[in-house]
């Protein structure tokens, strides 16, 4: 029932999902948006305002693994790129939707981070940094707006089936397994159930909840 505004670097496939969406029944727009840019952050959220009179909940979920490499054969290059996808636009989205969502007196924010926010991951040390980062940010904005008002929870996926971790699996037959022995249930999640817990956070279900890093990975780093 949410009025939407997608925002996304790619044009035709945020343009496709959003009229895949209308004929849903959804209300839905698309705007262009590089969310490592200052200037894109704060004209999307602007863009929301102006369409529906109003911000409720924000969800800030883009991210990139960036060239696996060791520490030592990082380049900055590499590492800057990651920085800027996965933790500056989280940093960005923050600082423009507590503006808008202060002034209208509520609302909720998601970060999507990774189970890699908790955990050390060999050969990703900027993906690894950037998502302790978005913890960090979290707890940070929270810290800062005590008064619940805005709401502010980071959810950290396990292994999902995304473009992004397939590409991954797909480097190697001993990445796939390693990602797959990782899992305790043996399948990865499905995007869906992601979405429905950043859902419930971004919902008044979640009223009272702020604050968190939800972890949603059927146990795998309990063990």
């Amino acid at each position: 029932g949410a009025r939407l505004l997608l925002c996304d670097i790619d044009i035709e496939k945020g343009e496709a999902l959003c009229q895949e969406l209308r004929a849903a029944g959804a209300e839905c727009q698309f705007h262009v948006c590089n969310v490592s840019s200052e200037r894109d952050i704060e004209t999307s959220v602007r863009m929301a305002v102006k369409l529906y009179g109003r911000l409720d909940c924000a969800i800030n979920n883009a991210g990139i693994t960036g060239m696996p490499a060791t520490l030592e054969e990082t380049s900055l290059d590499s590492w800057n790129a990651t920085i800027a996808v996965n933790m500056t636009s989280v940093f960005l989205g923050l600082k423009y939707q507590l503006r808008a969502m202060k002034q209208q007196g509520h609302g909720a924010i998601v970060n999507i981070a990774s189970g890699a926010g908790l955990i050390g991951t060999p050969n990703l040390s900027a993906y690894c940094a950037s998502k302790h980062g978005v913890l960090g940010l979290t707890k940070t904005a929270v810290a800062e707006n005590p008064d619940g008002r805005v709401r502010i929870n980071a959810v950290l996926p396990g292994s999902t089936r995304t473009p992004m971790l397939e590409q991954s699996m797909a480097l190697s037959a001993d990445v796939a397994k390693m990602v797959m022995a990782s899992i305790p249930c043996g399948r990865l999640a499905e995007p869906a159930e992601i979405a429905e817990t950043a859902l419930w956070l971004c919902s008044d279900a979640a009223s009272y909840v702020n604050g968190q890093s939800l972890i949603v990975d059927n146990g795998g780093l309990s063990r």
